[in-house]
């Protein structure tokens, strides 16, 4: 999703595990199919949510990939229903976002997204167009400036009389966040303009303001040694070079981010009236002029065959480069066509990203590892010679389950085709048939677990093969690493190594043994490393105190929480916010019977009885009885027992958009929990929708049929007072 901004663009116990953050769906009958209007608002929702968490939380759930297809679903969908089209489509706006934590800063002129061809006949469809368009209105050849599409964080950077004064994030294409401070510690952003650049601005540049875009990016040597040193500290380490850039050019304390080795590539400008030149191409000459970061691959290109060439020349070298790419952004080169070409409600019409495809590498297949998780599932993956894939060296890919090995036929020795799906994940493709080895046998699994040697079974209805033994070492540790993650109980620091470290010294058996831990025992664990001289590597007493202090912190997370990190099987974190909101504490719930949990709702029987089991079970009942002496809150805040007044009976509420204070599930049980239906979709019975960040076209549907909207403020009231706003 990152853009290439163009020109005037910008308890787990140690004896029962769960499955993983889901919980068992009850029954239901098949759905309706979804109208075309329904598939549209539908669209727009998971793009809303997903530019959300890319732009502004810097935690993409979904790959870029799967982004890409999605809007070109919604993109074909209005083309040929164009009444579906409204102004708070996600085609027509740019992606983005601004944050509250920086001021906010208005730029000189909209940075726009950019369209996407997806292959090279998207590509050459594109051209055609472009060059039919120009024949209209121009006897000039077209010509093309093409420039590889960074995968990094879009800015402004704005200079008065040649000074720089200022540098704000793309936000939302109009507003940005002000990051003047951080900017400042890049070292290849000049705080000068040259004198040479300087004399092609009209009257030498003397009161004059322009605003140059480009991207923020971190070199993939960079990116490795930070986390490396992320992971000496148990710290987790960030997925990729774009994160890691993002996280770092938004940070309030810009001494972190003078500290992680960011670099620019400038690219674009909000007005060039003012400037001495007439292409893209001058423009990238006149950026090098004043001393700007420049990408020397940039090629201009007199025709489709050319552009064809670079795109090619750009995929085949994308791992030579010390930083990401994702793809090539091909440009009309001269001013007077992109003026006369114009932009769409999202994007120049004189631009387009060509996006790369997954980049495939051949391997071999050394050996199928098990792995046991900690619910007991045991999850095949692959081993493999090591192998260069999309700017990382991976050597290990998830196989997932039993069933996908026999679709995918992979077998131990076979030469394997493996990518990174969305360019993050790697994944195994398929196997080479031609180039197996005559002696390849099909991949079993194993009738006993390799962790324990106890015996391994498959469930009827059921992909996983899972070990029985709730003495399980291997599964200890895992539920161990669960607990402190963040949709648990959220111990920031614990990374997995440090957990895996703690159970082999003896620190860590249990959940409860969290809240045993001194700095002091912390500090002497042994990291597993070696320093020069030979001598051990301990964790030490800074990063120990941290930990201990988020130790001492997740105390308050409340019941939610605990039942997920729990790790009770098919409660995941949504299920155990609703159980929490439902029975309001701990004791209520482990004195409830199974028809009274299931009776809940949302919560089917199969959940039930997996929750009264893991009540009934002795073991457990020890650690959570020594996870209530340690002061771990057992109880959730707005519970409202199964008696009590349902003050917002016979509403119905819909959310829409990115919440900052809850989830939106949690948001939604807490008010199915003061007796409120929440519904999916707007419609006239709809009493409220509530209204997040990114909202999209339930808020504009809302508007049309004119049902209340209310914000988030507004929803915090509700559920703590239980009344509706005047």
């Amino acid at each position: 999703m990152a853009q290439n901004n163009a020109n005037q663009m910008p308890m787990q116990t140690s004896l029962f595990g769960g499955d993983m953050a889901v919980g068992e769906p009850v029954a239901q009958p098949e759905p309706e199919p979804l109208t075309l209007a329904e598939r549209a608002a539908q669209l727009n929702e998971q793009l809303s949510r997903a530019a959300y968490e890319y732009y502004a939380l810097d935690a993409p759930q979904m790959t870029d990939a799967q982004f890409d297809r999605l809007l070109q679903e919604l993109i074909h969908l209005e083309d040929e229903h164009p009444e579906l089209r409204t102004p708070n489509s996600y085609t027509q706006r740019v992606g983005g976002y601004v944050g509250e934590q920086f001021e906010p800063v208005r730029h000189a002129r909209r940075m726009y997204s950019m369209d996407d061809a997806m292959d090279l006949g998207e590509l050459d469809a594109w051209l055609e167009r472009t060059e039919e368009a120009v024949a209209a209105f121009s006897s000039e050849p077209v010509a093309y400036t093409c420039e590889f599409k960074i995968d990094g964080l879009g800015v402004a950077l704005t200079y008065a009389d040649g000074q720089f004064v200022r540098a704000a994030t793309r936000g939302d294409g109009t507003t940005g966040e002000l990051v003047t401070a951080n900017v400042l510690t890049i070292g290849d952003v000049p705080r000068t303009l040259d004198p040479a650049g300087m004399g092609r601005i009209t009257n030498g540049g003397f009161g004059q303001s322009v605003e140059v875009r480009g991207e923020v990016y971190m070199p993939r040597h960079s990116f490795v040694r930070l986390n490396e040193d992320s992971d000496a500290a148990g710290r987790a380490p960030f997925a990729n070079p774009r994160n890691a850039a993002a996280g770092s050019l938004r940070q309030k304390d810009s001494k972190v981010t003078a500290a992680r080795d960011l670099a620019t590539f400038v690219y674009a400008v909000a007005d060039e009236g003012p400037l001495q030149v007439r292409s893209q191409w001058e423009f990238l000459e006149w950026l090098r002029d004043c001393g700007f970061a420049v990408n020397d691959h940039a090629r201009r290109c007199a025709s489709a065959s050319e552009v064809h060439t670079f795109c090619e020349r750009a995929l085949a070298m994308r791992d030579e480069l010390d930083y990401d790419i994702d793809g090539v952004v091909v440009k009309v080169d001269s001013f007077a066509q992109q003026d006369a070409l114009g932009f769409t409600a999202r994007a120049p019409r004189w631009a387009i990203a060509f996006k790369f495809p997954p980049e495939e590498k051949r391997t071999v297949l050394r050996e199928i590892r098990i792995q046991v998780g900690r619910t007991g599932v045991l999850t095949p993956v692959a081993e493999f010679d090591p192998v260069s894939v999309a700017g990382s060296v991976i050597a290990r890919a998830t196989l997932h389950n039993m069933d996908e090995i026999e679709r995918k036929d992979v077998r131990v020795g076979d030469t394997i085709v493996v990518h990174k799906a969305g360019d993050v994940i790697p994944e195994v493709v398929g196997h080479v048939e031609e180039l197996r080895p005559a002696d390849a046998a099909p991949f079993r699994m194993p009738d006993v677990c390799p962790s324990c040697g106890s015996p391994v079974v498959r469930e009827e209805g059921e992909v996983a093969y899972r070990c029985i033994s709730i003495d399980c070492p291997a599964q200890a540790v895992e539920r161990l690493i669960h607990w402190g993650r963040r949709s648990a109980m959220d111990i920031d620091g614990l990374g997995d190594e440090l957990v895996r470290r703690m159970v082999e010294q003896g620190v860590l058996s249990d959940v409860a043994d969290f809240y045993t831990l001194t700095v002091e025992r912390v500090a002497a664990v042994s990291t597993g490393r070696v320093n020069k001289a030979g001598n051990d590597i301990v964790v030490g007493k800074v990063v120990a105190r941290k930990i201990v202090e988020q130790v001492e912190a997740s105390k308050q997370r409340g019941l939610g929480r605990v039942l997920f990190g729990l790790g009770i099987r098919h409660v995941g974190a949504n299920v155990g916010m609703v159980l929490a909101q439902h029975f309001g504490s701990l004791e209520n719930l482990s004195v409830a019977g199974v028809e009274d949990i299931a009776q809940v709702e949302g919560i089917g029987p199969k959940i039930a009885q997996s929750v009264h089991e893991f009540f009934e079970t002795p073991q457990n009942v020890e650690v959570l009885e020594r996870l209530r002496t340690a002061g771990v809150k057992l109880t959730e805040d707005r519970a409202v027992a199964a008696d009590a007044p349902q003050p917002l009976a016979g509403l119905t509420f819909v959310l829409t958009g990115a919440l900052q204070k809850f989830t939106r599930k949690a948001a939604g049980d807490a008010l199915k929990a003061m007796g409120a239906k929440v519904t999916g979709s707007v419609s006239k019975r709809t009493s409220y929708v509530v209204a997040g960040a990114a909202a999209g076209s339930k808020l504009a549907k809302a508007e049309q049929l004119g049902i209340p909207v209310l914000d988030e403020d507004a929803l915090e009231q509700v559920l703590s007072t239980g009344t509706l706003p005047a």
